[in-house]
């Protein structure tokens, strides 16, 4: 009977310490707990379980320590942000194989114009552009004929591009700029002929602030007379540029300008060969300037240019009648204006934005293959950020600036979209490149001369031995 029972007895302890044993190995928690039920048989005789030692217990803890999770490492580069949306201003992926790393790839520099905590909504674009919209690559070829043609809207800026285009270019015939001289001889290469249409270039040649439908009709004219010695045996290419700005900002800023007394009254305005007459393009001051003008005056005047300036100076009036508005109705005018602004500005060869100027100076040096010395200043304080204006007012100026403002939004919409594109463009051919290079090297370590062993050596002694006897 007592033999039985220690049978029965024996199956449920073996199976007992069998279930610890392997608690022991799988459970990640049971570390010291098992490690001390383990060494109870060691201390027979005594009521409580025997203490682990110093060895014991910092082993415990390192191996809790390594069954732990670990956090995950960030990964590399700008985080992804949500489904749908691209990459912030500057942050952009690079495109390539999948599941395939390279080795020594430089991650993109920070852009300085992105916000720093993400505090701005990331880039959605809204406007469906083709791969030519947005591919912007001239081939500038300032040893034959081509020339660049500035188009200077008044308070966009772009007075200090201008500088930028003839003091800051890096060329092999700099333009030349006399302390004292407004304007700067900018010559080609070995040439006594401009590269160059601008203010700081050649001047006011074809009116204070020409328009494009001043400039389209003057500038090729105005070229031929100064080319010397005239050759037309090569065709002369002529590629528009232009800066725009927020028209609220634009808007302030030359009414802060009026008021200290410009008026950009010798303007020519010329349209289908003649000027406006003062019916269709009156004054809104009886003086010589309108010094001093409060903003209120300054937008009641309907007649006031500073309205949606950009448009009207980005767009061919011919197709409006010039500036008789009895030509056609203001509805149809209107959409007329926007629409040709946006063609004639998605087709120049280049345009800028004032907030965005190290975007702008990259797009400008992709776009024509030349390079600025030093590096474009973004200015977040000026005359118009200075200027402190209720909602009514800037509900007004939008009002007032209404095609402008679809303007602004459509051309930020397509220079934000080129500058991603330009930027992929760039990452994919220095990812290429990047492969390339390994692959040459991958080729010629697998091609170098084999050792010559001593078989080798003998088979060139044993056929100069049988030239010998032949001889």
């Amino acid at each position: 009977m007592d033999e039985r029972f220690n049978k029965w007895l024996l199956t449920p302890v073996l199976t007992l310490l069998f279930v610890v044993i392997m608690y022991q190995y799988v459970s990640p928690s049971c570390t010291s707990s098992c490690a001390n039920f383990a060494e109870q048989p060691r201390a027979a005789g005594a009521g409580q379980p025997a203490a682990p030692g110093p060895a014991r217990r910092a082993q415990a803890r390192l191996e809790e320590r390594e069954r732990r999770p670990q956090p995950a490492l960030p990964p590399r580069g700008a985080p992804e942000g949500p489904r749908g949306d691209v990459a912030p201003e500057g942050e952009d992926e690079e495109p390539g194989d999948a599941g395939e790393e390279e080795e020594g790839e430089e991650e993109e520099e920070p852009d300085p114009e992105a916000p720093d905590n993400g505090s701005l909504p990331r880039f959605v674009p809204r406007f469906n552009f083709t791969p030519k919209d947005l591919t912007r690559f001239v081939d500038f070829d300032i040893k034959g004929r081509d020339v660049i043609v500035f188009l200077h809207i008044q308070k966009t800026g772009g007075t200090t591009f201008g500088r930028h285009l003839v003091k800051n270019i890096r060329l092999e015939q700099p333009c030349s700029c006399k302390t004292g001289q407004k304007k700067c001889t900018c010559h080609r290469p070995g040439k006594k002929e401009t590269w160059l249409f601008s203010r700081f270039s050649t001047g006011w040649s074809c009116g204070l602030h020409a328009d494009w439908t001043e400039l389209t009709n003057c500038v090729p004219a105005i070229m031929e007379k100064k080319d010397f010695p005239r050759n037309h045996s090569h065709t002369r290419n002529f590629y528009y540029i232009t800066m725009l700005r927020d028209p609220v900002s634009r808007y302030l800023s030359e009414w802060k300008h009026v008021q200290r007394g410009a008026t950009w009254k010798t303007s020519l305005h010329m349209c289908d060969g003649r000027s406006p007459t003062p019916d269709e393009l009156p004054t809104c001051y009886p003086g010589d300037d309108w010094s001093g003008v409060s903003l209120q005056e300054f937008m009641d005047c309907t007649y006031n240019l500073a309205n949606n300036r950009q448009v009207r100076m980005l767009a061919d009036l011919s197709l409006v009648g010039c500036y008789n508005l009895t030509f056609m109705n203001e509805s149809e005018r209107n959409t007329i204006l926007l629409q040709s602004a946006k063609n004639n500005l998605k087709n120049m060869a280049f345009f800028g934005l004032t907030e965005f100027q190290r975007k702008t100076q990259f797009l400008f040096e992709r776009t024509f293959n030349l390079k600025f010395i030093s590096p474009f200043t973004q200015f977040n304080i000026t005359r118009a950020s200075n200027v402190e204006i209720n909602e009514g007012s800037r509900q007004r100026i939008e009002e007032l600036n209404f095609l402008d403002m679809q303007l602004y939004e459509y051309a930020k919409d397509l220079f934000q979209q080129r500058y991603h594109r330009t930027k992929q463009l760039e990452h994919q051919r220095d990812r290429q490149k990047r492969k390339e290079e390994r692959r040459q090297q991958r080729g010629y370590k697998g091609h170098r001369w084999p050792k010559e062993d001593g078989n080798t050596e003998g088979a060139v002694t044993e056929d100069y031995n049988s030239q010998v006897v032949r001889w």
